[in-house]
């Protein structure tokens, strides 16, 4: 079992995973989307000029939920009629600087996966463009949900899913990965976040009926909380195993890889022990 387990590469990604801190990296990115994010993107979703159905349809369709699970989590995440008419304009300059505290966080995560690195006022402008067109893939995502169903919707949101996923890794890193070797990142992402709507229809889903009659709203939102945690694990899991199967399978030469650290002659000189003669000297 050891042996299958390095040859896997499993014990490679297990050694990645702990030196990246991927559970508290996947912990923070819940924490900075429920405080910094969910608030920039109900005010989104009360301004969408179609009205379907708001934040609270957003998660339920992410998370995969219906019947009463889905109630549950819409009596707590509506947001109020008037909340367009009580949103002034520099509460949504605030809210867009709180969430490029989040774009910073993912960007962060890539940055710790590939070892690139970048000029603070091109993360800058990269997050805030990263931002918007993440608010613009989840609006989308939604939005079909009132046009197609079944296997169309399904191979539509794959579809807009690995492309999203391939294209913000390569912007985030300032295009220093190519895309080639970004690609088995996405295609990993995409069949992670399946797994999480597996997941949650089988365990969020009778889960959210339970706690909301236990512990009321803090329980909704604990459940809410949770499932963030594992689209967190999903995003930096996928690109960690999209690097190492590039490493595996990909170009020899790639600039990405780890280099290994053989010490110089001179600090090879500097190791050995002195001679008796040094000693005596000494």
């Amino acid at each position: 079992m050891r042996t299958a387990w390095q040859r896997l590469g499993l014990a490679e990604l297990h050694r990645r995973g702990r030196e990246l801190e991927l559970l508290h990296r996947a912990m923070g990115f819940a924490t900075l989307a429920l405080v910094t994010l969910a608030p920039l993107l109900i005010v989104v979703a009360a301004a969408d000029p179609l009205g379907h159905g708001g934040f609270a349809l957003w998660l339920v369709d992410g998370m995969d939920l219906s019947g009463r699970s889905a109630r549950a989590l819409t009596d707590v995440f509506t947001p109020p009629r008037k909340v367009i008419g009580t949103t002034s304009a520099l509460s949504v300059a605030l809210l867009a600087l709180f969430g490029l505290s989040f774009a910073s966080s993912v960007q962060s995560g890539y940055e710790h996966v590939w070892h690139p690195t970048g000029a603070p006022w091109h993360r800058i402008w990269r997050q805030l463009i990263w931002l918007v067109m993440l608010m613009v893939y989840l609006y989308a995502q939604v939005q079909t949900r009132n046009v197609l169903e079944g296997t169309p919707r399904i191979l539509l949101s794959m579809a807009a899913g690995l492309l999203f996923f391939w294209w913000g890794p390569h912007f985030l890193l300032n295009r220093h990965v190519q895309w080639r070797y970004l690609l088995p990142g996405a295609l990993a992402t995409m069949a992670g976040l399946v797994g999480l709507r597996w997941f949650s229809y089988l365990v969020f889903t009778p889960l959210l009926v339970t706690n909301a009659v236990s512990y009321g709203p803090v329980g909704t939102v604990l459940v809410v909380e949770s499932w963030l945690v594992g689209v967190g694990f999903v995003l930096y899991g996928g690109a960690l195993v999209g690097r190492l199967l590039c490493e595996r399978f990909g170009d020899p030469d790639a600039s990405f890889r780890v280099q290994s650290e053989e010490p110089d002659a001179a600090d090879a000189e500097q190791e050995e022990p002195p001679t008796r003669s040094q000693q005596d000297t000494v």
